[in-house]
């Protein structure tokens, strides 16, 4: 007679079971877990926990991390140098689709509210004359911008694209915390969130039909090219650049929607049209995704100090060339002032109550508002009404006023009668909590969930479902405590109807195939070719300092140098700035100069590390455009570990990588064009240099093998010649062997074969400066012999070496201001 079989341990229902149990037997009323638990929407999303988990969820909270690093999520706190890693949890927040309807609906009257509003204040002004908002809301803030007031806004819309943070009361109710309009950052990382958890928690979508993110994104890019007034319009994102808090995530979301990543340096308004300077000429840009401080954007009409913006961008806009998203000025509306007369506008304006509230919100530049909060200061939180930091507080952070005390209350209440326009009093909110993991378990944490709005091409608002969740680092449920949150953790709209795949990628038959990868913007040529040259001279310093290590330091490794070519090989590396002279050549000194050669991080010298730090960051400001094994080599820490010899090795190691990585897994684009010729140029002017001091009439057998050495061509050498070392052969296979890739011959028909292929911007069929020089290199070369390569030729080489630098640098790429650097440009 058959048994049943007991349970096995590893089922995940057991794990889900016991964890959603567990949990809910320790939690209060209020979290969303504990509400549901009898939701099998949560008990399908903790057996796909323990699926990947068994019985340790760390190991779950472990792989997401892993995940989401995979995918190049990072952040940067203001002032540091260095990007954190995005901290994901792996238990996302569940909401059913019936309540999201209601977010849903409520985020779209709000958005189209908020229109209404901005709508009015930069054009009639009829609210303000009304005495439905007061003047000095409006003048008082500093987001207020007045040189947009009666500009219409190409399209005839301000806003194209906002967040909305929003609080879960312990009762299930949510009302609105903060409106982002300016420049709304998290809708990356609420991508990149879904993509981690969809690779964590693989059979999660399939099992509760979670809505996709895809068609929210599809309906924003459609809006914005509606808005434009040619029919095939170029969009770009405009960053502030790598060094912005979110930059990840704007590389990210550039890549996604195909939009061009672009700095404020890379955009010129030409005659109230704005273009993207690119290796090309200069190309028409109809649309801009802004993520500037909107009065950094135009200093011809904000802030005349602003570098990074755009000067007449704004007169661009103005005569409906440009659209911008969102349109400068909306930021007023982010005012925390401003929440306090949303409800009665609502009212009057759309005849409706708000279907998402706000928290209560008294204005202090009203008198009776102002008496109500000095009277119930410690029932309420009191913050800077206009987001700038007033006298009587410190932070821009609202604060619970019972926690107010001593000089610090008194000072607060005599500003507040000074100047009380100035501040707000607020509701205290309390919020609900979901489950995140702990390295004790599962614990409950506050949250509150980011959603974004996106204006569609039939101008309705699309609503992301779901958005991200910041979990709060602390059990206290009080908004004011969390902050902007410790964790995040992804937002999945679930529901029983099917969800269909959804891609921004067309249908196969729908759209015109192309080979062209784009455009290419002249600072992301600049940083391609300095990328490769960085990489490839800290691949030669690096061979300098191997040499040195393995030949002349550590006797076990081989025969000695001569002091003479340890020297030559020592004047190398000071000619380069690596490190400066040693005191002798002796043991100790040569080990202290290669150590710093390269280690040092300090006085200056162009050490392996430092150049190390400049490739590091170019790799930073690149994402969009570098495969994300490139960034993460490229970002790899320093080696710690082992002698000079094994961390030179690990070095070594690396750029051979790098230099895979390049050769084998970028498109033949402009850009790889210019990270190989940036490497080309590099690798001549080092050969050039090594032949130079090592391959010359009296040259010795030490300086000849270390020459094939720096080249890596003994082996080389070896296969050809039996009879030993001499200098001829080897010069000519170093130098002028064009079937050698390491040889000066074989780096000049590259560089000549990029500069053919690279845009010109006549059309008269007449060679450009940097070809006509590459042209000039490849016959000294070609048609020199390795007998008479004296030092006077490889001297005229590497000047012009130098020569061809300089005139791809001034074609090429940005040169301060200057928007044409030749006649005869196109304005595509």
């Amino acid at each position: 007679m058959a048994t049943l079989a007991a349970p096995s341990l590893l089922d995940p229902s057991i794990h889900a079971a016991r964890w959603i149990a567990d949990y809910c037997a320790r939690e209060k009323k209020g979290d969303v877990l504990c509400a549901g638990r009898d939701d099998p929407a949560w008990t399908a999303m903790f057996e796909e926990l323990a699926a990947v988990a068994g019985d340790d969820l760390s190991h779950a909270r472990d792989r997401v991390q892993r995940h989401a690093a995979d995918i190049g999520t990072g952040f940067r706190i203001i002032g540091e140098s260095e990007e954190r890693a995005w901290p994901l949890s792996p238990v996302p927040l569940l909401i059913e689709a019936d309540e999201w309807a209601g977010i849903e609906a409520g985020v779209a009257q709000r958005a189209e509210l908020l229109e209404t509003i901005l709508a009015d204040l930069y054009g009639d002004a009829k609210l303000v004359e009304r005495g439905l908002i007061p003047a000095a809301l409006v003048a008082g803030s500093p987001f207020f911008l007045r040189p947009m007031a009666g500009l219409v806004p190409p399209g005839g819309h301000h806003l194209h694209f906002i967040a909305i943070d929003l609080g879960r009361g312990p009762t299930g109710e949510w009302r609105v915390l903060t409106d982002h309009l300016r420049a709304p950052a998290g809708a990356g990382y609420a991508l990149e969130n879904r993509l981690a958890i969809s690779r964590t928690l693989g059979g999660l979508q399939g099992r509760l039909n979670v809505k996709r993110h895809a068609p929210f994104f599809a309906a924003y890019r459609d809006g914005l090219a509606a808005a434009c007034r040619r029919a095939e319009p170029r969009i770009g994102l405009l960053t502030p650049g790598r060094y912005n808090p979110s930059y990840a995530e704007q590389a990210h979301l550039a890549r996604y929607l195909g939009l061009l990543l672009v700095e404020g340096a890379d955009l010129a308004a030409l005659e109230d049209k704005l273009y993207v300077r690119t290796i090309g000429g200069l190309k028409r840009v109809d649309a801009i995704w802004n993520r500037l401080d909107p009065r950094l954007l135009d200093p011809l009409a904000f802030d005349s100090h602003s570098s990074i913006g755009v000067p007449g961008l704004i007169d661009a806009m103005a005569a409906g060339n440009v659209v911008i998203s969102n349109v400068p000025g909306a930021g007023v509306l982010e005012s925390p002032a401003f929440a306090a007369f949303l409800p009665m506008l609502a009212t009057r304006l759309t005849g409706k109550d708000l279907l998402l509230p706000n928290i209560a919100t008294w204005w202090c530049g009203q008198d009776k508002e102002r008496a109500r909060v000095i009277e119930d200061l410690d029932q309420l939180l009191v913050g800077p009404a206009f987001g700038v930091q007033p006298l009587g507080l410190e932070g821009l952070m609202p604060r619970p006023g019972a926690e107010i005390t001593g000089t610090a209350r008194a000072a607060l209440l005599d500003d507040m009668t000074r100047r009380p326009q100035d501040y707000v009093g607020q509701e205290i909110i309390r919020l609900s909590t979901m489950p995140v993991v702990t390295d004790t378990g599962l614990a409950a944490r506050p949250f509150t969930l980011r959603v974004f709005a996106a204006r569609g091409a039939d101008g309705s608002w699309a609503i992301m479902p779901g958005g991200f969740a910041r979990i709060g680092e602390h059990s206290d449920p009080r908004a004011s405590v969390m902050g902007e949150g410790n964790w995040s953790a992804d937002v999945a709209v679930h529901g029983p109807e099917p969800v269909a795949p959804v891609s921004l990628l067309p249908p196969s038959d729908s759209i015109h195939v192309r080979r062209n990868p784009g455009t290419l913007p002249s600072r992301v040529a600049d940083n391609f070719f300095w990328l490769g040259r960085y990489l490839e001279r800290g691949e030669a310093l690096l061979s300098i300092i191997r040499v040195m290590l393995g030949n002349s330091i550590d006797a076990d490794a081989g025969a000695a140098l001569g002091p003479d070519t340890v020297g030559r090989l020592v004047g190398m590396a000071v000619n380069i700035g690596a490190a400066p002279h040693p005191a002798s050549l002796r043991r100790a000194d040569l080990t202290q100069f290669a150590r710093t050669a390269m280690e040092s991080g300090e006085g200056g010298w162009h050490s392996v590390r430092a150049i190390n730090r400049l490739a590091r960051g170019i790799g930073r400001g690149s994402r969009d455009r570098l495969a994300a094994d490139m960034v993460r080599l490229l970002d790899a820490p320093f080696p710690t570990k082992g002698g000079m010899l094994d961390k030179a090795g690990s070095l070594q190691r690396r750029y051979a990588a790098l230099s895979g990585l390049s050769a084998e897994h970028m498109g033949r684009t402009a850009a790889w064009r210019f990270h190989d010729l940036g490497r080309r140029l590099e690798r001549a002017l080092t050969v050039t240099r090594a032949v130079r001091v090592f391959g010359m009439p009296n040259g010795t057998i030490d300086d000849l093998s270390t020459l094939l050495d720096l080249a890596d061509s003994q082996i080389s050498y070896r296969q050809r010649y039996l009879t030993g070392i001499a200098r001829v052969p080897v010069v000519d296979l170093v130098a002028l062997d064009p079937g050698n890739p390491r040889s000066l011959a074989f780096q000049v028909d590259r560089i000549c074969e990029h500069m053919r292929a690279l845009p010109v911007l006549g059309d008269d069929g007449m060679d450009e400066p940097q070809q006509a020089v590459a042209t000039l290199l490849v016959s000294i070369v070609s048609t020199a012999t390795a007998a008479t390569l004296d030092e006077g030729v490889l001297g005229d080489l590497e000047r012009r070496l130098f020569a061809l630098s300089d005139a791809v640098a001034r074609r090429y790429f940005l040169q301060g201001a200057e928007p044409l650097r030749a006649g005869g440009l196109t304005l595509a």
